[in-house]
């Protein structure tokens, strides 16, 4: 029976970026952690281009040229810097501002310049940023001062504008046209209530394509003025779509729905400032993340499924979808990996739940599995039909997996997500509750061998789990969680703290239930076994929230602490990732 390390060592390639002359670069996670590489030609042995400790973040090719932009954050601390790789293999830093966050904006249509929004003059709010390509250190120019959650999406075509993407909340935005000489900034988007603009993609005549909701359930591709004017291009009205990436030379456009979860790509033409369909890719998982080809005839995207580690493929249009990379399956068949089965089960409300169900094989009445129930984080996120080394090695061990989109998970509509804000937080706690209902009655789950698991929000869902109904589970495993939501918006990053309160509940309004709902403040209550991973890094969920709920329920249950010292929010480093897995399932073993 092979072990964890066998299945963590499982790699994958991710976020594509492509030159002038066809050559691929992405992230492979080969060393251990995600660096640069390049390869010219699908299924050929790649060229490791970085050689770092710390984690590469992304990758974009300069035009016409063979320098590459990258970012790099220390311990994963989430304060990216800026680099540029050049041919000859030397590394620029751009940056050099550790204390800072630097968000890519983009490179200018000549390479010349590039810009970033960064909170280096205050660490709550992010200003813009442009820069000469060759200069360094503190060489950047402001061009803006901000006041809130900024980032960049591109230059025009002609160079004298910004996208600017303001975030309120994460289900409220705004979009702004700087002007890079002036400064200026144009409002686009006035609107009322919370409406999502995300995905902006230039287009040909200065026209802007992005994805929104605004005045709509669900997200769908739109065509924005530089003059503010909103026309809906393409809608859906049983999906989101969630994305669009546009070729401005060619004018070719790319648009991705999610089909309960599954992606499934649209490309056409944008003509008459539509878009003329020209073909169809579906996957058998998920996708995304378009780079273009310089012809507009090819784009690579990243595809991983239940069965696939993630890995770059180059899509033609109207042709064949060709695996470039071939990220190693550390010698594990790819036909032992399981699929998973997309169920929907009734809660407290008869709603009903979308949730992924996969039973390890010999399951049955005779022989019923314990099964680990694992809550994604966010809220706004969505578990969805991707690859999981973890997963498939605990299917390896006869555990089944349950992974439920309860409420306040995106992917279903505007409405959805919204049904677990602030006061309704424990409604998706109910959710939950209701899973493990439909668990009990499937004849081949053992009911009396359930783990609670989950990361970041995830990780308080846990913990919630454990405190609101104590006698269901056999153990608990919480990751990065949120043990207070008191001393966690306390705590968090400056930069995050305002986002954070328009979900979870503002500290100055809220506090009283913010208390009444933390678990570390019910930690009596937990009856199974503990276990609490935490990177000391961590900007987002500081580890105090480790260290608190270990000190409360240790009192009551066996607890387990790991703290990792150069980790952040989550495991990047593979070393790490080992022990943290290996002593998972060391103690589901001994307690489960």
């Amino acid at each position: 029976m092979r072990d964890i390390e066998r299945y963590l060592n499982v790699r994958s390639a991710t976020a594509a970026s492509v030159s002038a002359d066809g050559t691929l670069a992405f992230l492979l996670d080969a060393t251990g952690t995600s660096q640069l590489w390049t390869m010219d030609a699908p299924g050929e042995w790649p060229v490791q281009r970085t050689f770092f400790e710390d984690r590469i973040t992304f990758a974009d090719f300069e035009p016409d040229g063979k320098s590459i932009a990258f970012g790099m954050d220390e311990g994963g601390n989430e304060r990216a810097q800026l680099y540029r790789l050049d041919p000859d293999g030397t590394v620029t830093e751009w940056t050099d501002m550790p204390e800072a966050k630097h968000r890519w904006g983009g490179w200018n249509s000549d390479g010349s310049q590039f810009a970033f929004a960064s909170n280096r003059r205050d660490e709550a709010v992010f200003d813009v940023y442009v820069q000469d390509r060759d200069a360094t250190g503190d060489a950047a120019d402001r061009i803006f001062e901000g006041d809130s959650w900024l980032s960049l999406a591109g230059w025009s075509p002609d160079d004298e504008t910004l996208l600017l993407h303001e975030a309120h909340s994460s289900f409220d935005h705004d979009v702004y046209a700087l002007d890079v000489e002036t400064g200026e900034r144009t409002h686009l988007t006035p609107h009322e209530g919370s409406v999502r603009y995300s995905g902006l993609e230039w287009g040909p005549n200065d026209d802007i394509y992005l994805v929104t909701d605004e005045g709509r359930d669900l997200l769908a591709l739109a065509r924005l003025s530089t003059a503010g004017d909103l026309t809906y291009v393409q809608t859906d009205d049983d999906w989101n779509i969630d994305g669009v990436a546009v070729d401005e030379d060619s004018g070719r456009a790319v648009y991705s729905r999610n089909v309960d979860g599954y992606t499934e790509f649209t490309v056409g033409d944008i003509e008459n400032g539509g878009v003329t369909e020209l073909d169809t890719i579906a996957f058998d998982g998920v996708a995304g993340g378009v780079c273009f080809f310089e012809d507009g005839n090819r784009f690579a995207v990243t595809a991983t499924s239940d069965t696939d580690n993630a890995n770059v493929r180059v899509a033609t249009v109207g042709g064949d979808t060709v695996r470039w990379t071939n990220a190693s399956t550390a010698g594990l068949p790819r036909e032992e990996f399981q699929l998973s089965e997309l169920v929907r089960y009734e809660t407290f409300d008869d709603r009903e739940i979308p949730a992924y169900v996969t039973l390890p094989e010999g399951a049955s009445e005779e022989s019923p599995a314990p099964v680990i129930v694992d809550i994604h984080g966010g809220p706004e996120s969505q578990r969805r039909p991707s690859f999981s080394a973890v997963k498939q090695y605990f299917l390896s061990q006869g555990y089944g997996y349950f992974e439920p989109n309860v409420r306040g998970s995106t992917g279903y509509g505007k409405a959805y997500t919204h049904l677990d804000d602030v006061e309704k937080r424990m409604d998706s706690v109910r959710d939950i509750r209701a899973g493990v209902d439909w668990l009990d009655a499937h004849d081949a789950v053992d009911e009396d061998r359930l783990v609670v698991m989950g990361g970041s929000y995830g990780g308080f869902m846990c913990l919630a789990c454990l405190t609101e109904y104590p006698d269901l589970w056999a153990a608990g495993v919480d990751i990065v969680g949120i043990a207070s939501f008191v001393t966690f918006l306390e705590n968090t990053g400056e930069w995050r703290r305002k986002l954070r309160e328009a979900e979870y509940g503002s500290l100055a309004e809220d506090r009283e239930f913010l208390e009444s709902i933390s678990p570390l403040n019910h930690a009596d209550e937990i009856r199974a076994p503990l276990m609490v991973l935490h990177g000391a890094n961590d900007p987002r969920v500081p580890v105090g929230e480790a260290e608190q709920i270990v000190e409360k329920a240790s009192e009551h249950v066996p607890v387990e602490k790991l703290i990792f010292e150069d980790e952040g929010h989550g495991f990047a480093k593979r070393e790490n990732r080992v022990e943290a897995y290996a002593g998972i399932a060391e103690f589901l073993a001994e307690h489960v």
